[in-house]
């Protein structure tokens, strides 16, 4: 296994160079951790509200806050605990209407927040302060955090970088995340997210349908393709309070929905007049959004007349779950190589400092008889249109783009028989050996082309 291959040539790096020991050892621990993923994007992209929308309770403060300064790391604990960095400082854990509240004491450079959540189980999610910031200490500590120079260990395994829309300062950061080191896995461990999605249809019900166009043209775009794995249309204010629905916020929106169209439409055309001095309207209004709130709206006038069955719809429409989908695809199948990816490229950044070339050649045939990193650097070749192949939307697809299960890659219905998927394999691997032999292909497309015969061996030899 990956994992214990690259365990083993930590090990001996400690024993070669004990003056980088700490950074190693660091990586060994690291290897038996959760996945990391990161939050990043420019200041108001909803980094906070998303995190909160993924773990299903406010937990990250979504305001201007003093908090929102530092990299604040949120994992699974077995009770509520807050430290500040670099002190090592116990902060109290405060909630204030069901959200948490983090106050600073002095100068920090990072947060850790210990939740008992299922969600952080097998992922710590890592808020940042935004891109771009006016502020320009906080774009440095993300940029740090995120892109550091060839000295520094990356922390982060894995990104969620959240725009509004493609903007120049998006695809700059998205280009600078890029790995330089060994693995060079480039796109494949960042996924965009068009983040308050609803916005984008100025808070119509269909909202969610042109944000979900507008992904669909960037999933497309060259400039994107090589900077990022998938692209996702969310909103996650909505996505969050269909998570956290109370039964006061359903009897709320059902007296909303008891009023005359016209008279509630009307007082939604500004957030003043739809509040009009109330603390019931305002409260509403901060949880759901008017896209929110017309759509639950509509959604209880439709019919639905249950709690759980509007959170539920809520959820869907959101945009959540297809996120969750793609996080669970591209990231938590991958966790173990995308854990290994990131101590490799910390040890290379020591060997680079030490000068010292002995584990070298080790690491190269870790990553030479790792073919799921050939698949990885494929998979990114192909989507940034660097390598071309015949068939390449089979190529992806085989290569884990929409998931590592066999199944998934040969494009097979769920309960395949084992017989069923062997003989798609084959076919499969005879489809890449009769391109592998087409004296038309450039050496490179050639060469690809083997590696995707290896990896239709490699399923055969599964079953």
């Amino acid at each position: 296994m990956i994992t214990d291959e690259v365990r083993q040539v930590l090990l001996a790096a400690i024993d070669l160079y004990p003056q980088a020991g700490d950074v190693l050892r660091r990586q060994l621990v690291r290897l038996d951790e959760p996945l990391r993923v990161a939050i990043a994007g420019k200041v108001k992209a909803g980094k906070s509200t998303l995190l909160n929308a993924l773990v299903g309770e406010e937990i990250a403060p979504t305001d201007a806050g003093e908090c929102t300064k530092v990299v604040t790391w949120y994992r699974d604990g077995h009770s509520p605990r807050i430290v500040q960095f670099p002190q090592g400082k116990s902060l109290p854990v405060v909630r204030r209407d069901g959200a948490l509240e983090i106050t600073l004491d002095g100068p920090a450079d990072r947060l850790v927040v210990d939740w008992p959540s299922q969600s952080l189980r097998t992922t710590t999610l890592i808020d940042t302060p935004g891109i771009a910031s006016l502020t320009a200490s906080n774009s440095l500590r993300a940029t740090r955090f995120l892109a550091p120079d060839d000295s520094t260990p990356t922390e982060a395994d894995a990104v969620i970088y959240l725009m509004r829309h493609l903007h120049s300062a998006d695809a700059n950061f998205l280009e600078s995340f890029h790995d330089q080191g060994v693995a060079r896995a480039t796109a494949i461990n960042t996924v965009a997210v068009i983040s308050r999605a609803d916005e984008i249809g100025g808070g119509r019900v269909d909202a969610m349908i042109s944000a979900r166009g507008i992904a669909g043209r960037y999933r497309s775009d060259p400039s994107l393709q090589g900077l990022c794995q998938n692209v996702v249309a969310v909103a996650g204010l909505l996505a969050f309070s269909g998570r956290s629905l109370r039964q006061n916020d359903f009897v709320a929106l059902s007296a909303l929905a008891a009023l005359p169209r016209e008279e509630l439409e009307s007082s939604l055309l500004s957030a003043d007049r739809f509040m009009d001095g109330s603390v019931e309207r305002r409260t509403l209004l901060g949880r759901f959004g008017v896209f929110g709130i017309r759509l639950a709206v509509t959604l209880i006038r439709q019919g639905v007349t249950e709690p759980s069955a509007l959170a539920a719809e809520l959820v869907a429409r959101s945009g959540l779950l297809e996120l969750q989908k793609v996080l669970h695809t591209q990231f938590s199948e991958r966790r173990h190589l995308l854990k290994a990816r990131s101590a490799l490229l910390a040890l290379d950044g020591v060997l680079r400092s030490v000068g010292d070339s002995r584990l070298t050649g080790a690491v190269e045939r870790v990553l030479a008889g790792t073919h799921e990193f050939a698949e990885l650097r494929l998979l990114s070749a192909l989507r940034s249109g660097v390598v071309k192949v015949p068939d390449a939307e089979l190529a992806s697809r085989l290569l884990g783009e929409g998931g590592a299960h066999p199944l998934v890659r040969l494009g097979l219905p769920h309960g395949s028989a084992p017989g069923q998927v062997r003989q798609a394999a084959f076919a499969a691997l005879q489809r890449w050996q009769r391109h592998a032999e087409n004296p038309m292909l450039t050496r490179r497309s050639a060469d690809a082309c083997r590696v995707l015969i290896r990896t239709c061996e490699g399923l055969l030899a599964r079953r």
